[in-house]
């Protein structure tokens, strides 16, 4: 294994995870130049910025596990696992499906590409909505629902799909 192409996965990991492209679109595009790695040591340099991710949020994310007596928190966390729950059980039939990534880059190259149009296009049309402090039901929904799509068109980013969809929808 040379080490240095781990490295620079680690530095594609770490820059595209905290934005809103694809990190594992990325990743793939890097494996298919550099030489492919197997599915866990994807699944590994990813869990280092999920890691990262929970460490900074871990108080947030303890508040809303222990502060059900807050309206708007236990509001929050209602919404938070309807729009999960939408993506586990939808992620479940697409499986059955037998949807399946793509064995060349070419869907992801594209991906990527869409994915900056959409970009573009959302913050265009998201100027004109209403900007809103509380999360509606039908954003909670739509980002469930959103994240399947990220999840079918590899190269799609989840976190890219989810935001720019809750700000077309205020």
């Amino acid at each position: 294994m040379n080490y240095l192409n781990d490295v620079l996965f680690g530095v594609i990991e770490g820059i595209t995870e905290f934005l809103p492209i694809s990190s594992t679109g990325h990743l793939l595009l890097a494996q298919h130049w550099l030489g492919a790695r197997s599915d866990l040591y994807t699944i590994v340099i990813q869990a280092g910025a999920i890691l990262a991710v929970t460490l900074i949020y871990w108080r947030r994310i303890v508040d809303l596990l222990t502060g059900w007596d807050d309206a708007e928190n236990r509001d929050y966390l209602i919404k938070l696992t309807v729009a999960f729950l939408i993506t586990a059980v939808l992620g479940v039939v697409v499986k059955a499906l037998g949807f399946e990534l793509p064995d060349t880059i070419t869907p992801i190259a594209w991906a990527l590409v869409i994915g900056g149009v959409w970009m573009i296009a959302a913050e265009y049309f998201a100027e004109k909505q209403e900007d809103r402090s509380a999360i509606l039901w039908r954003v909670a929904i739509a980002v469930g629902l959103a994240q399947i799509v990220a999840g079918v068109f590899p190269g799609t980013s989840r976190s890219g799909t989810t935001i720019f969809i809750a700000m077309l929808l205020g």
